[in-house]
């Protein structure tokens, strides 16, 4: 706004004698003011704030400013969002009577302008008033979930009240018509955001955002460790990639005494065990007797405990005999040193920071399964040429906190990290630094000063004939190898042995087989390294290797795991987090029009957004299982877009590069953005719209 309107606006107001009536006249007259953006109505209302604020004698009070609220609160459903705080501050709507702000606001719901009704109760906090139930139901079926957040952000009790009832709703016995029944004509009503699984999705991110219990939600948090549970036998009886100490581990953190829960885990042991076997894990479990079937629990009554301690299943004697497939550690076990003390670790730092060395660095946290909150590092893996250190990090935190020096491990890893004379060597290390960050909030500007760090990855993107086909022989054994396995056995002849990634790295003590779970993965990265230096160029990498990555700080390093441990990490040229850097090869350059995709049911947005740029989109509905996708894409030759868990499923269903997952924490333009640029879809001005909306 140019000073000399500015100056003509404030000329005007003082020569009105109710500048308020005056303002109030205008904007009921004119038209421009309905509009978007800074119009002239706008320009006025907000100069009348600032002219007020320097005229304190000019707020009215009593009728006739009652009288002028009651004009203004007509015309605040209607108006622009930015013109709401200032003629609420003009006019003082704060001080007017509570129960006639409720009475309006009341109204406008009744009319059907729910979203309205909302923003004006966020803005006169009316919200303590009102019935939360009430007011947020109708935005959900309009798909406004940011805006109930809003509603529920600084009253506690009411997040509380909002979760019980989402969770309500989530129980399989409640019929959720009973709620959509009375909104059958609403106005942008959108039925299929208005789900079990959406809603779920909202309690969670919910729960996190104001930190409550999540035992308020009782329903929403047993169908997620139901799907654990699921999970965990899918892994351990189809994958086969569990070994049964780890699996029996989150068995029993996962079902605790939940009996709903123990219903289920004996309804899958008898699914996928024999009932001898039922029997012996329904009594690790703890699992009440009287909830067992008969046959079960009258092979418990035969085990003794002698059974149970040396009972090895023919899958634990398969999965024994094929330890010398894997990548073996080249130092003896006496060299792994687990570290719980700040003297053995002040050792331990003496060693790793010295001017040279070159270290591999690895971490290690509890998998969350979907849970509420990010993971804490429980274990991190520094690796010598001769020796390794296991750094037990809840334990020496919780001790260096006790002795008042809380910034003595953070202060440690920082002059590591930020130390170009030492080499660090990680595989996808911004996964690992984000949940480092969330265990140690003081290392959150960390990424910025590291100097000295070669991300394996970057190095993988590179390497000639990494691909997951390739990996291994045996199809009906073993499953594909992916990520820092698929690079180790292609530089070192063997895979890593990955059955326990998924442990628990927060029990004590660790078991034997994590100690040399997490020395082999930091370990690896050493040998690998060095024989890709030695010999680049037979790896199909340039000569110049260690000058074109050491001391270089990759500028955005890719995550190795997502926050959520359950989702392990992708293969090698297919990434989680977008498309492939330098690709060795690109694919040819396609339209939109021969892009053929099905988009699993968690990524509409994605799939609506490709088909207004001319993309051939298939959708899944909500209630579709993820391996339809894998049924369509087989049967109509298209390529799956998924992200998270399906990915690991559907992939091995489809021919090689038909499965892509994107990072489901990006909006939906960046995801196409992802998925055009990874498949080289070339979208051209006649493209946008071509399709069917």
């Amino acid at each position: 706004v140019s000073r000399q309107l500015k100056e003509e606006i404030r000329r005007g107001f003082a020569r009105l004698e109710d500048p308020l009536a005056g303002l109030l006249a205008m904007l009921e007259s004119s038209s421009d003011w309905k509009g978007k953006g800074h119009s002239l109505g706008y320009c006025i209302t907000t100069e009348l704030q600032l002219w007020i604020k320097a005229h304190p004698a000019v707020p009215q009070s009593g009728t006739k400013l009652k009288k002028l609220q009651a004009r203004v609160l007509g015309m605040l459903s209607q108006c622009p969002a930015n013109l709401l705080d200032p003629l609420i501050s003009i006019y003082q709507l704060h001080t007017a009577d509570r129960n006639y702000l409720l009475e309006h606001v009341s109204h406008l719901y009744l009319q059907g302008n729910y979203k309205e009704a909302a923003i004006l109760s966020i803005k006169l906090k009316l919200q303590p008033d009102q019935d939360v139930e009430k007011m947020c139901t109708p935005l959900l079926l309009q798909d406004k979930a940011n805006l109930v957040e809003d509603y529920v952000a600084e009253y506690p009790e009411l997040q509380r009240k909002l979760l019980q009832t989402l969770d309500t709703w989530c129980d399989p016995s409640f019929n959720i018509r009973d709620i959509t029944r009375p909104y059958q004509g609403l106005s942008r009503y959108k039925p299929e955001k208005f789900n079990r699984r959406v809603l779920s999705k909202l309690v969670f991110r919910l729960l996190e955002r104001f930190s409550v219990d999540p035992a308020f939600c009782p329903n929403v948090i047993n169908q997620r460790h139901l799907r654990t549970l699921n999970y965990l036998f899918y892994k351990r009886f189809v994958e086969k990639t569990m070994t049964e100490e780890n699996w029996g581990d989150h068995i029993q953190s996962t079902v605790g005494e939940n009996r709903w829960l123990q219903g289920h885990l004996v309804q899958l042991l008898l699914r996928h065990c024999d009932v001898r076997g039922a029997a012996r894990w329904a009594q690790h479990c703890q699992v009440p007797p009287e909830m067992l079937p008969r046959a079960v629990a009258e092979e418990l009554q035969k085990l003794h405990i002698q059974d149970r301690v040396e009972e090895v299943t023919k899958t634990d004697n398969y999965e024994s005999s094929k330890k010398k497939d894997y990548y073996q550690l080249p130092i003896p076990r006496e060299n792994i040193h687990f570290l719980q003390t700040w003297e053995e670790t002040l050792q331990c730092w003496e060693k790793v920071l010295q001017p040279g060395q070159v270290v591999g660095v690895d971490m290690e946290w509890k998998p969350s399964f979907g849970m509420v909150g990010k993971p804490r590092v429980a274990l991190l893996q520094l690796a010598l040429k001769d020796e390794v250190f296991l750094l037990d990090l809840p334990r020496l935190l919780e001790q260096a906190e006790a002795e008042g020096e809380k910034e003595k491990l953070p202060h440690f890893i920082q002059m590591l990290y930020s130390d170009a004379a030492i080499t660090k060597l990680g595989y996808g290390m911004s996964g690992d630094l984000s949940s480092l960050v969330a265990t140690c909030s003081a290392l959150k500007d960390m990424e910025k000063q590291m100097q000295g760090v070669v991300d394996l990855l970057a190095v993988d993107k590179q390497v000639d004939g990494l691909s997951p086909e390739h990996s291994h022989k045996e199809k009906g054994v073993r499953q594909p190898e992916k990520g820092l396995s698929l690079l180790v056995q292609h530089v070192l002849g063997k895979p890593l042995d990955k059955r326990e990634q998924l442990s628990n790295w927060e029990k004590r003590p660790l078991r034997e087989e994590q100690i040399l779970y997490a020395a082999s993965d930091a370990y690896c990265l050493l040998e690998v390294y060095e024989r890709l230096c030695k010999d680049p160029e037979s790896f199909g990498l340039g000569s110049d290797l260690t000058e074109g990555l050491v001391g270089k700080q990759s500028k955005k390093p890719r995550a190795k795991k997502q926050l959520n441990k359950q989702e392990a990490p992708p293969p090698s040229g297919q990434e989680c987090q977008g498309p492939r850097t330098e690709p060795s090869c690109p694919p040819a350059p396609i339209s939109p029009q021969e892009f053929s995709v099905v988009c699993d049911n968690m990524l509409q947005g994605l799939g609506r957004y490709l088909r207004c740029l001319g993309v051939d989109v298939r959708l899944l509905d909500n209630e579709d299982d993820h391996r339809k996708a894998a049924e369509i894409a087989r049967q109509e030759g298209r390529v799956i877009l998924t992200s998270g868990f399906p990915y690991q499923t559907l992939r091995s269903q489809v021919g090689e590069g038909r499965c892509f997952s994107v990072n489901c924490s990006e909006k939906a333009k960046e995801q196409a953005l992802q998925v055009l640029k990874h498949f080289n879809v070339q979208v051209s001005l006649s493209d946008i719209f071509s399709r069917c909306q």
